[in-house]
């Protein structure tokens, strides 16, 4: 499993206001034979009250499913760019595409300037805990030496052009793997739980998600200080499995339902970090669905808040307020990507695909070794991809843009 992931996001930046469901956000995986069509799975996150969703493959009816949503509040006025030279270098198959992950965001975010749009939709890439040479404590953690090669641009990127450092954070990979060394409600999330504190920064710290984010956050610290002013953390993935293996420890419904209803409680609340107080913790939630053709221990079928059915796997305690669903007009936010590996089986290692985000103002395609980025609220419609090495923008009048 590589430890830098590699998946291209482009995102809609957060809304004005950090209403509840617009900094919460679920992950909607379809690696089953089983799953329900993309209506049933928008009355579910109706239901739920998330403004956000995130998806890992590019298939056009979904995306035209979730894009007819959002169709009543989008509207730009008529674009057009030209692609920037020169072109970056054509991305090798396989773990080599690392080196080309940068050059990608690069040319798109400078397609973005040329169209206009560079201040509505961000790029970035979402990275697993793997990255960190050591977390706990928070204070002390840090980048991977060898991965800074990779890093240190990334984050100079992402300070740039003010788009967000994404990381999966898992606090139950923690509690699996050393179940007598970490306290069950502090890797729950539970709220009556004293908390650990940090000896170095005198924190304390009252769960373990809010623990791995500032430890991300101190990692960029310690690699550059003045991008760490510029760069904000959010969580692209965190979960619990609701069934697990014999040795897959403390992979229960019970623990499930107590961790994502903490997560949903704890982002509900608007309040960030011990580190970073005054800015609301922004989460992708794993998953919507269990997912029964991903690959692995049984957990990594089983972390989904619904069965296919669409009858719920547990019952949630915390459910946040409708204020910014993803069924209204003011929908937050809808992440596409294809095939990059994200630590769950959603995709192969190797199979030569970027994963790629947006907000609910863009459709999505993908293939394979490219990236495409649709925006058919544009007038005309606004194709922006990357493909065997060259960034273009092609604009298309058909009302087919997939």
């Amino acid at each position: 499993m590589p430890l830098l992931l590699l998946l291209l996001v482009l995102l809609l930046p957060a809304t004005p206001v950090a209403t509840p469901s617009a900094l919460l956000g679920i992950n909607y995986g379809r690696v089953g034979n089983n799953l329900p069509p993309t209506t049933s799975a928008l009355q579910l996150l109706a239901g739920l009250g998330v403004g956000r969703v995130r998806l890992y493959d590019a298939d056009p009816a979904t995306l035209r499913s979730f894009a007819k949503r959002a169709s009543s509040s989008s509207s730009a006025s008529p674009t057009s760019a030209s692609p920037p030279s020169p072109p970056p270098p054509a991305p090798p198959p396989g773990s080599a595409l690392t080196p080309s992950l940068l050059p990608a965001m690069q040319c798109i975010h400078d397609v973005l300037v040329q169209l206009g749009l560079d201040k509505q939709v961000a790029v970035t890439t979402a990275h697993n805990l793997g990255v960190l040479a050591t977390s706990y404590p928070p204070s002390s953690a840090y980048f991977r030496k060898d991965l800074l090669p990779v890093l240190c641009p990334i984050l100079d990127f992402h300070a740039r052009t003010g788009s967000p450092f994404l990381v999966n954070a898992y606090p139950y990979f923690a509690y699996a793997e050393d179940p007598a060394g970490v306290e069950l409600e502090y890797a729950l999330l539970e709220p009556g739980h004293s908390g650990v504190p940090d000896p170095s920064s005198g924190l304390r710290y009252p769960n373990m998600l809010v623990a791995q984010v500032d430890a991300v956050y101190h990692a960029i610290t310690a690699t550059n200080r003045v991008v760490a002013r510029a760069v904000e953390v959010r969580v692209s993935e965190t979960g619990w499995p609701s069934t697990g293996d014999s040795n897959e420890t403390g992979a229960t419904p019970r623990n499930a339902a107590r961790y994502n209803g903490n997560v949903m409680r704890l982002v509900g609340e608007g309040k960030g970090t011990p580190l970073r107080p005054d800015g609301a913790l922004r989460v992708y939630m794993f998953a919507l669905f269990n997912e029964n053709m991903k690959p692995g221990p049984s957990s990594e079928r089983n972390y989904g808040l619904f069965k296919p059915g669409g009858t719920p796997v547990y019952e949630l305690a915390y459910r946040l307020r409708k204020d910014n669903a993803t069924t209204s007009s003011g929908v937050g936010g809808i992440t596409a990507g294809g095939g990059g590996y994200n630590g769950h089986g959603d995709g192969q290692q190797n199979n030569g695909y970027y994963s790629i985000t947006a907000s609910a103002k863009a459709n999505m395609a993908t293939e394979k070794a490219s990236v495409c980025l649709v925006m058919p609220f544009v007038s005309p419609k606004v194709i922006i991809s990357w493909h065997k090495g060259a960034c273009h923008c092609l604009i298309q009048h058909s009302d087919d843009v997939l």
